[in-house]
């Protein structure tokens, strides 16, 4: 299973979103609650955030490489999801 990282920002409506978005896969498929998903909010944490090279959130990062950033789809998510699960 490959390790996901996401970078989010308090009061941001997008990393809401995404958190949901995340939340009713985690519903529909109790399979992806085992990810290995870490979740930094760049705001408590700019040591490791100015670590990597993203501008927008929320940012994903799977095994260290950049997936997604900005606006989330559910649709982006459960790829995301998908990819990770993948041994």
């Amino acid at each position: 299973m490959k390790k996901i990282l996401m970078f989010t920002m308090q009061g941001c409506p997008y990393c809401a979103k995404a958190l949901k978005y995340m939340n009713e896969l985690f519903e529909a498929n109790p399979e992806y609650k085992k990810l290995d998903i870490e979740i930094i909010d760049e705001t408590k944490h700019p040591d490791i955030a100015d670590q990597y090279d993203y501008y927008y959130v929320p940012t994903y990062y799977l095994d260290g490489v950049k997936f997604h950033e900005g606006v989330p789809r559910k649709e982006m998510v459960e790829d995301l999801f998908r990819s990770a699960y993948q041994i």
